[in-house]
């Protein structure tokens, strides 16, 4: 059994940033062995979005893992918590969903999670389970568990009431609320990113003051998005989410810094990073784009993929399947149609890029588009967006 727990411990630590603590979880591993029983391993997302991204990834790859070492990964859907919206890590405000988004966003999220995930070894639970049946006379005693001086201590509502911006009382109760999950589910290890960490203690407190065994904490790096600062995530605009096209998927792969590409080896795949350097950077990039759509896809389509883009931007072809707007007028606004067809994600946006002279005719040789109101010649027009985006633009003539 002592070699079965070394084993064990070691997936588990692998990669992780913090672990609370390694002599607890060695105590669980105990535990479970003699009672033939696997670990309880508890991750929760708040369904703030339709798309799971390759920064979830980093945590259902972590726990998909540990689930073929025997355990069971309990899912905890956020669809009562995604109503105050977590600050961890936030500056301001969340926008409020309606319940209708979220509910939307939980199916997407449940189905796209098994796409890493063992479907056997993984229970689904709604955090609304508990707490619609939960009176308010029962809820005040939760408040009584924790201090405002210890909530306090988290860093990022220290620095907001310091600059004097907004912290509700709901967000300061949100990790007392994430923790009671903790405490219904009776977690043996919590999962999370860094900014996650204070919430995940919060919940090792509250099992305590329940008369429960604490959970282990078992933080791992998050994943800076595209832009190379932030951490990647849907309101920024900085993600890869794992159901994109393919294309779409290698593409914001190659256009990361190398910088950003290092740490996307690191934290996203298995290869021996100093192996990797040895490449060129361009073809290191490709060997990491490939690896991920192959992730979600195929190596197949991930091949064809590559040599797409090698033809496209390396040969500078114009790509053999083109998204096409069609036209109802030989005249249309660039901006709309740009807009309509999610090339871009705001009109500023597409209004940006005419001004900046970054939409180019390619039947022109390059010229450059610097009106919104353009006309559609007999055969169409194919344009390029930016550095990566082409749209085909026809109209009926009938």
């Amino acid at each position: 059994m002592k070699k079965r727990i070394v084993e064990q411990l070691k997936v588990i630590k692998e990669n992780t940033v913090d672990l609370i603590s390694e002599e607890e979880i060695t105590r669980k591993l105990q535990k479970a062995f003699k009672e033939n029983r696997p670990l309880k391993l508890k991750i929760g997302f708040d369904p703030t979005s339709s798309d799971i991204h390759l920064g979830h990834t980093v945590l259902l790859k972590k726990l998909r893992k540990i689930q073929d070492l025997g355990h069971i990964v309990y899912f905890i859907v956020g669809d009562f918590t995604a109503r105050i919206g977590d600050p961890s890590g936030r500056k301001n405000l969340r926008p409020v969903l309606t319940q209708k988004e979220i509910i939307s966003n939980a199916r997407t999220y449940t189905r796209q999670a098994f796409k890493i995930l063992d479907k056997k070894g993984t229970k689904i639970i709604f955090n609304s389970r508990w707490y619609k049946t939960l009176s308010l006379i029962d809820f005040l005693p939760l408040l009584s568990r924790y201090t405002v001086a210890r909530m306090l201590e988290r860093d990022d509502f220290s620095q907001r009431m310091k600059e004097g911006r907004p912290l509700t009382i709901l967000e300061f109760i949100y990790p007392l609320i994430q923790g009671y999950d903790s405490v219904m589910m009776r977690a043996d290890i919590e999962f999370g990113g860094t900014d996650q960490k204070f919430n995940l203690i919060v919940g090792r407190h509250l099992q305590e003051s329940f008369g429960q065994e604490p959970q282990g904490v078992v933080t791992m790096s998050l994943l800076v998005g595209l832009d190379g600062k932030n951490k990647m995530s849907k309101s920024l605009g900085n993600y890869i989410g794992i159901t994109e096209k393919p294309s779409q998927m290698l593409g914001k792969v190659m256009s990361i810094s190398d910088e950003t590409m290092w740490e996307y080896f690191r934290i996203l795949t298995d290869f021996d990073l100093e192996k990797i350097k040895k490449n060129h950077p361009k073809e290191a990039k490709l060997i990491l784009a490939r690896e991920i759509v192959t992730a979600y896809y195929s190596s197949e389509i991930a091949d064809k993929e590559r040599r797409e883009f090698e033809r496209v931007f390396s040969k500078r072809k114009i790509p053999l399947e083109l998204p096409v707007y069609t036209a109802s007028r030989a005249s249309v606004d660039l901006i709309e149609v740009l807009y309509k067809t999610k090339l871009v994600s705001t009109r500023n946006e597409a209004r940006r890029l005419i001004q900046q002279k970054g939409i180019k005719d390619v039947g022109k040789e390059g010229f450059t588009i610097e009106d919104r109101m353009i006309s559609i010649p007999p055969g169409g027009v194919i344009l390029k967006i930016g550095k990566r985006k082409f749209l085909k633009i026809i109209y009926r003539t009938d």
